[in-house]
């Protein structure tokens, strides 16, 4: 396990003399600052989100940033005439991101000041950083996975995923059924493995532990034949969601151990994390074992903690917690379930490995 810096997963862009050269109003024509463009282009490869928290009159900007090729890049965009503090918050709730993940560039330095007053945990960067913001840690993954680039068409899916919900006027099971979810269960390999190792970086209200496994814990995983790594991936008619969780399950006589189960909070709605939960309980039931869950609370993932309790586990010692090592990390508590067969709900697909059939006999 290392530690690595909190990722930067949006940045927000001031838009006069910080993404282009000029005040619009007042100078009419602007041009783009020299360079920016590839930095829009690069943090987007990397799966970096960007928006924009503009004081600027909201349809001469966007037309401007469609003329000039870049509007595709920003979702979420916030031009208008209220505080920039406003757009920025109001960009990291709609993404459901934590404060510390947000970063916002800005030419002006009230601007800046007045951000970093009311959301401190935002990072704040001068118009004349923007260059080389690509260059430093926290704009750098570890990895760059297919998931990574495509992050943001997933996002602008997402949205139109939201209106379609916002218009529908059934039963949210109804509206879940004409979604034709599916789940996808598979063993972590390949280009896999990255996007888990940063599933467990990028993904706090809905991580068990909190803790961040490399790309060289989870391959070393990988050729235990006492672990499991399983990546878990969803979609529907928009498309995919992509990779949207990971299991990491060490296999014992008697009992299976989940380790880290990290779900994305893209997917929080549609039950994910349950549905991840019901069918390992469903494994462990049909290979005659006891499940141990680690869990570690943190200040944000309250949500998963929720999760485990819906799906019965309890803090009542059992046998098996005996038989499970020690645990590595400082707070982390066991959770102990007896488990029951389950069926899929009829509102998503699944598929999944055979993992009782193929791990029961492991010990």
């Amino acid at each position: 396990m290392t530690d690595r810096p909190t990722p930067v997963k949006c940045l927000v862009w001031d838009l006069d003399n910080t993404l282009w050269r000029g005040t619009l109003l007042e100078d009419g024509r602007v041009d783009l600052v020299e360079g920016v463009r590839e930095v829009v282009l690069a943090l987007d490869a990397r799966g970096v989100l960007q928006s924009v928290a503009s004081r600027n009159d909201h349809d001469l900007a966007w037309a401007k940033l469609e003329e000039l090729g870049l509007a595709e890049y920003f979702v979420l965009p916030h031009i208008n005439w209220g505080r920039k503090s406003d757009s920025v918050l109001a960009v990291a709730e709609r993404l459901r991101f934590a404060q510390d993940t947000i970063a916002f560039v800005d030419d002006q330095p009230a601007e800046r000041a007045e951000v970093a007053s009311r959301a401190p945990a935002v990072r704040c960067y001068r118009a004349e950083d923007a260059l080389s913001l690509p260059d430093r840690p926290e704009f750098s993954p570890a990895a760059v996975t297919a998931d990574s680039r495509r992050r943001r068409e997933m996002y602008q899916a997402g949205f139109r995923r939201e209106a379609a919900q916002e218009a529908f006027t059934g039963p949210d099971a109804e509206f879940l059924r004409s979604l034709r979810l599916w789940m996808r269960i598979e063993r972590a390999d390949g280009e896999r493995l990255s996007r888990v190792s940063e599933l467990t970086l990028r993904t706090s209200q809905m991580n068990a532990t909190g803790v961040y496994y490399s790309d060289a814990d989870l391959r070393a995983l990988v050729a235990d034949p006492r672990h499991e790594v399983l990546v878990v991936g969803m979609g529907d008619r928009f498309g995919p969601h992509g990779a949207v969780g990971v299991v990491l399950l060490e296999v014992g006589a008697g009992y299976w151990h989940l380790k880290l189960l990290a779900t994305s909070c893209r997917v929080v709605s549609f039950g994910a994390g349950g549905t991840v939960l019901a069918w390992l309980g469903d494994q462990a039931a049909l290979a005659g074992v006891h499940l141990v869950a680690d869990f570690r609370r943190t200040a944000r993932n309250r949500v998963m903690e929720v999760a485990y309790r819906f799906a019965g586990y309890t803090g009542e010692s059992c046998a098996c917690l005996a038989a499970v090592a020690p645990a590595a990390v400082e707070g982390v508590e066991r959770l102990h379930l007896v488990p029951a067969r389950w069926q899929p709900p009829d509102t998503i697909t699944l598929t999944a490995p055979p993992l009782a059939v193929e791990r029961s006999a492991v010990g």
